[in-house]
């Protein structure tokens, strides 16, 4: 079991670019270019919180799940 983070499926769905997702959370575009293609193996909390933020997100399940 892995966990997948579904930050590109979001941003398909809010017709938003990876670079504004970047400006609005003040993270690097190689940090979200990274959680979207799920490269990363860290998640901060910080992190995910600024992206929800950023997104609307109130329910974490939307952003990351388990994989099998």
């Amino acid at each position: 079991m892995e966990i997948e983070v579904k930050l590109k499926q979001l941003l398909t769905e809010r017709k938003m670019k990876q670079v504004e997702l970047s400006n609005l959370t003040g993270l690097t575009q190689r940090t979200i270019s990274e959680l979207a293609n799920n490269q990363t193996e860290r998640l901060p909390k910080s992190t995910l919180c600024k992206i929800a933020e950023a997104l609307e997100i109130e329910d974490i399940r939307e952003l990351i799940d388990f994989k099998n």
